[in-house]
């Protein structure tokens, strides 16, 4: 049985996360320090709210350099919603950098008439770069988000999955190595989001074997 240690620093959903979790097999525990990581076979980094206070949080905690730690030796990390922002260089939305996991700074969603701020609600995923989180050739899959920022990676190759609004693109998932996140939530995205997870917990099992 994995477990998954889930990242509580005061500004994450981790009820809901929890139950989605532990529905598929997995044992998760809660990580308000760098010590309660060791024990974990991957961290989920989830995330509701603004970005300069969530990495306030982060720092309160000393979990930045430990989660850098974590990830840059191999650890496997899943980010959902805010916690896919955190692992960028930096946000519009604030002025603290962010992990820098991944290259790239977050952008505010662009603002037209019909197009309300935040996007909030069910949207069809658009297939990027294939990833253990979303392979090749899946059905449609349609999912839940509310946000109001957006990351706009510097590679493109880690974009593994994007949503329309309004006129634009934007990241709705991405995965490089063994950092993976959602911009939507997964958690709320019924069946389809529980097959997600399995397949992320399946890749965090076969690492790890």
């Amino acid at each position: 049985m994995s477990r998954i240690g889930l990242i509580d620093y005061g500004m994450g959903n981790l009820h809901s996360v929890r139950r989605a979790i532990e529905r598929l097999g997995a044992e998760v525990v809660p990580v308000q320090d760098a010590a309660a990581m060791q024990a974990c076979h991957a961290l989920i980094l989830p995330g509701v709210g603004a970005f300069d206070p969530a990495m306030q949080r982060l720092e309160q905690a000393d979990l930045i350099e430990p989660l850098k730690g974590w990830c840059g030796s191999g650890g496997r990390l899943l980010g959902i919603c805010l916690g896919l922002q955190l692992l960028f260089e930096s946000s519009e939305e604030g002025e603290r950098e962010g992990l820098g996991l991944l290259a790239g700074r977050v952008r505010a969603l662009p603002r037209t008439p019909d197009h309300p701020i935040p996007h909030m609600g069910w949207a069809p995923l658009l297939p990027g770069a294939p990833s253990p989180l979303l392979p090749a050739d899946q059905p449609p899959a349609w999912v839940y988000f509310v946000h109001s920022f957006a990351a706009d990676p510097s590679e493109a190759a880690c974009i593994t999955a994007q949503v329309d609004y309004g006129d634009a693109r934007v990241t709705a998932a991405v995965w490089q190595q063994n950092v993976a996140a959602c911009q939507f939530h997964p958690e709320k995205s019924g069946p389809v989001g529980q097959r997600m997870l399995r397949r992320w917990l399946g890749w965090v099992e076969n690492a790890a074997a």
